[in-house]
């Protein structure tokens, strides 16, 4: 049985909130008005919550890996990579 006959029968809110605007509620780039509906939304829909703690637990875990930074050595190859290239392209110019 579908989700939506499910709501209608039970007489559930329906909601049709995708991935992307739990992520943009989850960084609080969301509208107001969609702040306030997703809220509303998870405090009854355990599918959409489910799918909202798996955004929030995949950002914790993102954030753990920005603790970490590249070596200094990379990160001047790479610079010195560019400006090679830059001088290049402007030499032939």
């Amino acid at each position: 049985m579908d989700n939506k006959f499910l709501n209608k029968q039970l007489n559930l809110p329906m909601h049709s909130f995708n991935l992307e605007d739990l992520v943009q509620f989850a960084y609080n780039e969301a509208s107001t008005e969609k702040t306030i509906a997703i809220r509303k939304a998870l405090e009854s829909d355990w599918e959409l919550r489910e799918k909202y703690e798996v955004i929030i637990s995949a950002q914790k875990r993102l954030d753990t890996l920005n603790l970490f930074s590249p070596r200094k050595k990379s990160v001047d190859k790479i610079v010195d990579y560019a400006e090679k290239a830059t001088r290049e392209l402007t030499t032939e110019s």
